[in-house]
């Protein structure tokens, strides 16, 4: 039974007058004495799914793009209801449903058509978005009880199959003419990724003789039943919003890097890239708005280190862990309260930061200059008070860091380290060995703090970032000159009253607090050894995964 259906099923049997529906509230029935509401709200992805099974695609299409659309719906118990949506926001529709004057025929059955290729929208537009196999699936599930109605009788589970559109409403399409094309004018992968932040994704895989897939939640999943695209069709649709510069460069090096826009949407950030069955892309997105402190959850020390004048504060962590994110929010938090000049040099420009308190001018490297290093070079003629290097990827450019650091700037990076301590020693070990002692020392006097961070998967859905915090005191500088960062760890764990903390007491505290299972923290603490330790201390339950 089709999610829709299921509420309409109860709209009639309780003689409601109209069904409401709306992204993060409680669904809302309403009746001549007033309206009643389920318990619980709808997250917003699950109102996309909601229609995406009955909206006809080019009215789909209207409100991935921002506009108003009403459809007609025939149940399968041929029950018709019109149906207005209206999308408030891209993360906030309203959806009101009225059933008709009487009850239409249903379109007869037939077998559902050969569909064309990913060339053509039919392909794109039934997502398929489904929850990790641990959770109930949402059309298995019957929807919150409404106060004050008959229980409803739970649907039968669906089908193992992969969900499509229904054949009556397919029919009904096509006995319409509705139109299937792609948007004249519009890059056909805006489509995918208009469907991509509709469902709450995070990225977009684009695969040679694959599904479209997304990651939802951290995990990997199809994004439509159709839509396997050959490598001649792919390449076509990437190279569409692919600049000059990157075609280029993509057909010498066989992969890429930049940004795409839809306006009033998104940023991405685009990687193309060749494998073995040809070409493909992963799309990121970068939302407009930079999220607050309090909404990231980073420490308040942290917070502090944005005061400074000077020095190193490096964001740490595996590639997807939300590292950009972090330093995105640090810079707008200066942004709006000091009245300094701010350079960023990124590969490509990931969020962009207007002029509020400060003069921002954002480098993107092959774009407005050559290279990490050469842009730092530059910058010190540039009379800035905070740079922001995107990726400290190799020597020369953490030297030139550090130096700029000590030159009486504020400085901050990233490297792909999963702890404090491995950051230091990173650093260090990219230096000749007759080099290295120079470098702790340089290191041990600019270095303010290093923030490592995961993202762990949270219970209900979402995800949250687990941070290990090192505040650089005197002890700490010491450490660091004398080459025992072996011993950072400890300090870690003793300094809690100057703001550090490791990984695992954040990750602890997570799962204390409820937002984390045991075995995800466990999956994502640095020494699970430590971390199991510490679950059995705390008396927390816990089973090994995968057992």
């Amino acid at each position: 039974m089709l999610k829709l259906d299921f509420y309409v099923q109860h709209l009639v049997r309780e003689g409601a007058s109209a069904l409401h529906i709306a992204s993060n509230a409680p669904v809302r029935f309403a009746f001549p004495g007033g309206d009643r509401s389920s318990t619980k709200p709808i997250e917003h992805a699950q109102v996309v799914l909601v229609l995406e099974e009955t909206a006809p695609p080019a009215a789909m299409d209207q409100l991935l793009r921002g506009k108003p659309a009403t459809y007609v719906h025939v149940t399968d118990a041929g029950v018709r209801v019109t149906v207005n949506v209206d999308p408030v926001r891209s993360t906030e529709w309203i959806v009101s449903v009225r059933p008709g004057d009487a009850p239409a025929e249903r379109p007869s059955e037939r077998p559902e058509p050969v569909r064309p290729s990913i060339g053509r929208v039919p392909d794109v537009t039934r997502p398929m978005i489904e929850p990790a196999p641990q959770r109930p699936r949402l059309d298995a599930r019957a929807p919150a009880a409404i106060e004050g109605t008959r229980p409803l009788e739970a649907p039968k589970p669906a089908a193992p199959a992969a969900p499509v559109m229904s054949s009556h409403a397919e029919n009904a399409m096509e006995a319409a003419g509705v139109n299937v094309d792609p948007v004249p004018g519009e890059p056909r992968i805006n489509h995918y990724l208009r469907m991509m932040v509709a469902v709450g994704a995070s990225d977009l895989h684009l695969s040679s003789d694959v599904v479209p897939l997304v990651r939802r939640h951290g995990e990997m999943m199809p994004l439509y039943a159709r839509g396997i695209a050959s490598d001649q069709e792919l390449r076509a649709m990437l190279l569409e919003i692919t600049p000059t510069r990157n075609k280029e460069e993509f057909a010498k090096v066989h992969d890429t890097d930049f940004a795409h826009m839809i306006e009033g949407l998104s940023r991405f950030r685009a990687n193309l890239f060749m494998d073995r069955k040809g070409i493909g892309g992963v799309f990121r997105q970068i939302p407009f708005d930079i999220l607050p402190p309090e909404k990231l959850g980073i420490p308040p020390k942290v917070l502090e280190l944005c005061n400074l004048s000077k020095g190193l504060v490096l964001v740490t962590g595996p590639t997807g862990s939300g590292k950009s994110t972090t330093l995105a929010t640090l810079i707008d938090h200066i942004n709006q309260r000091r009245a300094d000049h701010i350079i960023t040099i990124e590969d490509p420009i990931e969020f962009v930061h207007p002029n509020k308190k400060c003069l921002v001018n954002q480098r993107e490297i092959s774009t407005h200059t050559q290279s990490f290093k050469s842009a730092l070079r530059a910058a010190l003629r540039e009379d800035p008070d905070i740079v922001l290097v995107g990726e400290m990827r190799d020597l020369e450019t953490i030297a030139i860091a550090i130096e700029t650091a000590e030159t009486g700037h504020l400085v901050f990076g990233t490297l792909h380290t999963t702890s404090a301590p491995s950051t230091v020693d990173r650093i260090i070990d990219q230096f000749p060995a007759d080099r290295q002692e120079q470098i702790r020392t340089m290191l041990s006097e600019s270095l303010r703090g290093v923030i490592s961070q995961v993202l762990c998967k949270k219970k209900g859905g979402g995800r949250v970032a687990a941070y290990e915090v090192l505040i650089t005191t005197s002890a700490v500088s010491n450490l660091i000159r004398e080459g025992k960062t072996y011993q950072l760890q400890s300090v870690l764990q003793t300094g809690r009253a100057l703001g550090m903390q490791s990984m695992n007491d954040h990750l602890l505290e997570l799962v204390k607090t409820g937002k984390v299972e045991a075995e995800e923290a466990y999956l994502k603490a640095n020494d699970k050894q430590v971390f199991k330790d510490l679950l059995n201390k705390n008396e927390i339950p816990f089973k090994m995964p995968g057992t």
